[in-house]
């Protein structure tokens, strides 16, 4: 993936812009700060912007490998070829034919190129009730909490981490983004605030069990300031917590370790520990629409399909078969 940031207070020429995004879209100056534009001006989401990104230069190398080598020259067939050759679920290549016709879409507004070339072409028809995202069951979820060795700050800061998950329905995106002060008392109960995608906030009460994960963790850590990042990075040297945040591959990494050790053998990834939190919710009569506020989702169909109450019905019916 090509370096698409600029660093702040200092200004870009056109070198840079031609370094910075693929050859297909450094052909022209025009062309060249307009594709920079499109990823550090019209998207501002950093997890859309890798992934846009990322499907950019991949049609780039695409296009170089079949002799493409400006984008005037880019055809709908050809964005049609490279869609049909893409080894991804449907999700995936929807993702990535969406990327290309906003940053078409952004270089024809800027009188780069004529027509979209993506623009008339259709991409894998997909739909589903259930999400792919793996969920475990409360039965693995403690197993993975009391594997934990919360004798050091470090165990006491996973623990916290994969319970704040879970019982707060957070991406892992608004963990790894919560500072100190953003725990706080309202009406005398403990209350988290969370900074969602979109540049949403979303406030809601703490479970019990997760004040008191959070109490002894924050206790444990040392050198925590009042305005300093809740889960941070730890030194390979020291096995010491720094003042760094931790980032969405520290997570997954760590998630990975732990269920390990606790012998946890279902694939488990960063948005698992929320999937399943919704799912013990609605499982111990909760309603969706108030997992949809939890969640902070828009739509009540997105919180549907974290649900899997219908994956241990399923078991349960053919486990009625005997032969």
């Amino acid at each position: 993936m090509f370096g698409l940031i600029v660093k702040k207070g200092k200004s870009t020429g056109l070198t840079t812009y031609r370094n910075s995004v693929p050859s297909l879209f450094a052909r022209t100056e025009a062309s060249a700060r307009r594709t920079f534009e499109f990823f550090t001006v019209a998207i501002r989401n950093p997890n859309t912007r890798r992934s846009y990104a990322r499907g950019a230069a991949d049609f780039a190398d695409w296009c170089g490998r079949h002799g493409i080598t400006e984008i005037g020259k880019v055809q709908p067939i050809d964005v049609a070829a490279y869609i049909e050759g893409l080894k991804l679920a449907a999700p995936s290549v929807t993702q990535r034919l969406a990327a290309l016709r906003m940053l078409f879409d952004w270089l024809v507004v800027g009188q780069v190129m004529v027509v979209n070339p993506a623009a008339s072409v259709r991409g894998p028809r997909h739909s589903g009730k259930t999400g792919a995202t793996p969920v475990l069951s409360a039965e693995e979820v403690r197993a993975i909490l009391d594997a934990i060795d919360i004798t050091t700050p470090i165990g006491l800061r996973d623990r916290a981490l994969l319970a704040f998950m879970v019982y707060t329905f957070a991406r892992v995106g608004a963990a790894t983004g919560m500072r100190i002060d953003d725990i706080f008392i309202q009406n005398g109960r403990t209350a988290i605030r969370l900074k969602e995608k979109g540049g949403k906030r979303h406030e809601m009460p703490c479970h019990p069990q997760l004040v008191d994960y959070l109490k002894a963790y924050i206790q444990a850590a040392p050198g925590v300031s009042s305005k300093g990042w809740l889960f941070r990075t730890c030194a390979a040297t020291t096995g010491m917590l720094t003042d760094r945040r931790m980032a969405q591959a520290d997570v997954y990494r760590m998630i990975g370790r732990r269920a390990e050790q606790a012998g946890v053998r279902t694939r488990v990834g960063c948005h698992s520990f929320r999937a399943t939190g919704i799912t013990e919710y609605l499982k111990a009569g909760g309603r969706l629409e108030v997992a949809q506020l939890m969640a902070n989702h828009e739509s009540a169909r997105t919180t549907a399909l974290y649900d899997r109450r219908i994956d241990r019905i399923s078991l349960d019916e053919i486990e009625r078969l005997e032969i």
